[in-house]
């Protein structure tokens, strides 16, 4: 069992509740956690770095000098990789670095990432997280109050549009609900502040890990 922290949206106050730490089974080896991560990282890559070969500098066609009898070594155009201006030999193009992974591997990787969460404190409750309208000083002053200086994942049960634009100009903090929540959004943050339905729809789309941790449930 673990005690997280609680904030009372009524009053302002903080207090204690009790979660089941083993709730998302136990953490899974570090290698599930790290290829879920390359893959995701990998996706955001545009891949939209490109230089230019010999083929497509703008330079003259011209020979530099004639073949033989100047001493010099033999060129054939400036646009040689050799040549200062030059083209870029085996340079990059432009390349889709997407790939994916099964889901049964990113859903271990979530819950293990979970888990971590769970038994390093660093999981916190609130009631709720809805607000009347976008208040962005109401948002600092909860988190100020449960202690959060770094980055915070704020997840909520459903999309909320009022408790994102009360949120989304705070640095190191971002708003998910929890059905778009994975393992790379949850290791990338210090905090994860979420509410008790919000935890239970995670719990519910994660799956039950099995006796040895294993990938089950829903997708």
């Amino acid at each position: 069992m673990a005690d997280c922290k609680l904030f009372n949206s009524a009053d302002g106050s903080v207090g204690t509740m009790t979660v089941d730490a083993d709730a998302f089974g136990r953490r899974a080896p570090r290698r599930v956690q790290r290829e879920a991560i390359l893959m995701y990282q990998a996706n955001q890559r545009a891949g939209t770095h490109d230089t230019l070969d010999r083929s497509e500098v703008r330079a003259t066609k011209k020979k530099p000098w004639k073949q033989k009898s100047t001493g010099r070594a033999r060129a054939g155009k400036r646009s040689s990789p050799i040549w200062r201006g030059g083209g870029v030999a085996h340079g990059p193009h432009p390349r889709d670095y997407s790939y994916a992974l099964p889901r049964k591997e990113l859903r271990v990787a979530a819950r293990a990432a979970m888990s971590g969460k769970l038994h390093d404190d660093e999981v916190i409750f609130a009631d709720s997280l809805d607000f009347d309208a976008p208040s962005t000083k109401k948002a600092a002053a909860m988190l100020a109050s449960l202690g959060i200086e770094r980055t915070c994942l704020v997840v909520t049960a459903e999309q909320s549009d009022n408790t994102y634009k009360s949120l989304r100009n705070i640095p190191g903090v971002r708003v998910m609900p929890a059905c778009d929540v994975n393992a790379h959004e949850i290791l990338r943050h210090r905090n994860l502040l979420l509410t008790q339905a919000a935890f239970d729809a995670l719990l519910a789309r994660l799956g039950t890990p099995g006796p040895r941790g294993s990938a089950g449930g829903k997708a």
